[in-house]
């Protein structure tokens, strides 16, 4: 009703035309609570699945599936991992999909698919090996795969340091002899790393800017504590070196929110490509140091 929505999309029609820049301060703020990136529909995995949709998607599949994640009627997953392949390299990627005649014929297992366990996710980007004898950089693709498709078995959720994230879930799914129409592919066939630059940055840079809002939300919590309760005739904060490590996760946090800020305005002024050396950096710096 406030018209608080679908901020993620820079310069796009379907979003609020911000920029990266523009968006940086407000995921900061969307970082402090677990449930603030959702109630604007600005929640990973769907903000890079939506993205991708905006930029590549037919038509059709804009229709089908891209209009509803706007809406924030249904939810979508990214199925990527896969057990015993060392997924951080996507040339990796070895699940099949075949063609035969209309339709993408599927096998295979994916791991740790974020987002599948929610009763509202309703479609996987999913990438899949479709030309083993190509370059090495042109034989994967990304299909559209549709949670209720027959052959699609959710095997379980799997734990993420012992927890299991219900209801969004990290799910273990396993690809059956599924058929897709031939029209569920993404951009073409082999084009699967052209479109993982599409999402790479924004979605790298996103999870940046909500860190450093719940490292505000940490160091908050620690000054609070820190001044309400008193031990030998003083505040906790001014025990020992107590001021140091409260001043220091500010520099910190401040150090951060810049290299942040300047990566997101490369993005808006190089572009993604372009500006990858500064999103590798915060990508690096800030997991670390949060």
């Amino acid at each position: 009703a406030e018209g608080l929505w679908n901020f993620f999309l820079p310069d796009a029609e379907t979003g609020e035309g911000l920029k990266n820049l523009d968006y940086a301060y407000i995921a900061v703020e969307l970082g402090k609570n677990p449930l603030a990136s959702e109630t604007m529909n600005c929640s990973a995995p769907d903000t890079g699945n939506m993205e991708v949709l905006e930029r590549v998607g037919t038509p059709e599949q804009k229709e089908r599936w891209l209009k509803p994640l706007l809406e924030g009627k249904i939810r979508s997953a990214f199925a990527m991992t896969e057990p015993d392949r060392a997924s951080s390299d996507a040339k990796n990627v070895g699940m099949r999909a075949v063609l035969e005649g209309d339709e993408w014929v599927l096998n295979g297992e994916k791991y740790y698919i974020s987002g599948a366990g929610d009763p509202r996710c309703k479609i996987m980007i999913t990438m899949v090996k479709t030309s083993p004898d190509a370059p090495p950089a042109k034989q994967q693709s990304q299909i559209l795969v549709p949670m209720d498709t027959p052959g699609v078995k959710v095997l379980g959720p799997m734990c993420v340091f012992g927890e299991d994230d219900a209801p969004h879930g990290h799910m273990h799914i396993r690809f059956d002899n599924v058929r897709v129409p031939k029209s569920n592919m993404l951009l073409g066939e082999g084009r699967c790393f052209e479109i993982s630059l599409l999402r790479l940055g924004p979605g790298r840079i996103h999870h940046c800017m909500r860190s450093i809002g719940q490292a505000e939300r940490a160091l908050d919590l620690m000054v609070t504590r820190g001044l309400s309760r008193e031990a030998f005739g003083r505040k906790i904060a001014h025990l020992g070196g107590n001021i140091e490590i409260i001043s220091r996760a500010r520099i910190d946090i401040e150090a951060m929110r810049l290299m942040v800020l300047k990566a997101a305005k490369a993005m808006d002024v190089l572009g993604n490509r372009e500006a990858r050396v500064w999103v590798h950096m915060v990508k690096a710096l800030v997991p670390e140091r949060v």
